[in-house]
């Protein structure tokens, strides 16, 4: 079992802009992932199966919802902690940080935001612990960037919801206790629903044959005439923009969350420059591998620089969704073109498991296109500037 050697780099000296909370909880992720996820990640990855051990563990650190408050369970962090957790947990693998994102983002946040003050009490506390595990269906099988054309579906039967549907492409679905269900009401209207598991009618048939995030989870979300109660319903916020609004969220973790897996592949690609021996010296010192290397510290840190900004930006409640669709576009694809350069340095080595750099790439072949296509990322952006949409 090879040691974990990572070293971050820090070219502008962004830790300055840190405050000393922020570098502890970074700091303490990282350990963490030094010590329970490097060692074992490449063996899960191998088999294509989730360490569910790890779950209590992601809780500590503050992997689950570290932005809501402490009433809830979790730790009352602000946005540029929950970034630098993200980044940190992707470091060791996206599937990871996916099984972290959706439970903060994407079940804990709607709960938090959209849902009543019963509904956070009973679930919150219990999630921040990973004691209870959720997943979010918004994708169908017919409906990926257009989700408003879901025909997931429920009709009021009086006492109860009857909710009828598939989703697909959900992490986490396999193991999942609870589901924030997204679907449209007879009117139309999109709602979300919280599904328990051992619903009659429920079930999450798990996704195989992945070659990507092969250490997460994936399922399908199945709805056969679902007894949803009524107090399952979140009350206060309804409209596409409702999953959207957690989107946002998810996507600013996947922004800081890329950062890591670039910061591996680059870490990595250096260290084995200065090791590695052609024609009786380092292949570090030859041209073309200082200008892979030079190439990659510039994006890490451009893309570090930018996701700071949109952090602050955050914490004042001032980023609007096509900035945080920006970074994630921007940081995404700047790690899959890193993770390419760094597996090409390491010549035939790059493709083994003995290194992360192939897992990494592999992964982030769905990152770039979960949550937002790297091409619908960038109309959201060409909408925002032009003030027309290319959508329709």
């Amino acid at each position: 079992m090879k040691p974990d050697l990572f070293q971050a780099p820090d070219y502008y000296l962004l830790d300055d802009l840190l405050t000393e909370e922020h570098k502890l909880v970074r700091d303490s992720a990282r350990a963490w992932v030094k010590r329970e996820v490097s060692p074992i990640i490449e063996d899960y990855a191998q088999r294509a199966e989730f360490p569910t051990q790890i779950i209590k563990g992601l809780g500590e650190i503050g992997g689950f919802g570290p932005y809501i408050p402490e009433e809830y369970g979790g730790a009352g962090l602000d946005q540029i902690s929950y970034g630098l957790i993200m980044q940190e947990i992707e470091r060791g693998d996206s599937g990871v940080r996916s099984t972290s994102s959706v439970q903060s983002s994407l079940v804990m946040y709607p709960i938090w935001k959209y849902g009543n003050e019963e509904q956070r009490m009973k679930y919150l506390p219990k999630l921040a612990t990973g004691e209870m595990m959720g997943c979010f269906g918004l994708t169908e099988p017919d409906h990926g960037s257009n989700p408003g054309g879901m025909t997931t579906n429920f009709k009021d039967k009086g006492d109860h919801y009857l909710l009828n549907g598939a989703k697909m492409w959900i992490s986490n679905a396999p193991f999942a206790d609870i589901a924030i269900v997204w679907a449209k009401n007879e009117e139309g209207r999109i709602h979300g629903l919280i599904v328990e598991r051992g619903m009659e009618g429920f079930t999450t048939p798990e996704t195989h044959n992945k070659w990507s995030l092969r250490a997460s989870a994936t399922g399908e979300l199945i709805f056969d005439n679902v007894k949803v109660p009524k107090e399952n319903l979140l009350p206060n916020k309804s409209g596409l923009g409702a999953p959207l609004g957690c989107l946002d969220s998810a996507r600013y973790g996947i922004a800081w969350g890329a950062i890591g897996a670039a910061m591996d592949c680059y870490d990595t690609a250096l260290r084995y420059a200065k090791e590695r021996i052609q024609f009786d010296k380092p292949i570090g010192a030859t041209q073309l591998q200082q200008k892979k290397l030079a190439e990659m510290i510039t994006e890490i840190t451009k893309a570090q620089l930018l996701t700071w900004r949109l952090g602050v930006l955050r914490n004042e409640g001032k980023a609007t969704t096509a900035q945080i669709s920006m970074a994630k576009r921007n940081n995404v694809n700047m790690a899959i073109e890193i993770a390419r350069e760094a597996r090409q340095i390491l010549g035939g080595m790059g493709i083994t498991g003995e290194y992360s750099i192939m897992r990494h790439m592999m992964n982030l072949e769905s990152v770039i296109t979960y949550e937002g296509t790297h091409d619908i990322h960038l109309l959201i952006t060409g909408a925002d500037i032009t003030g027309m949409q290319a959508f329709k």
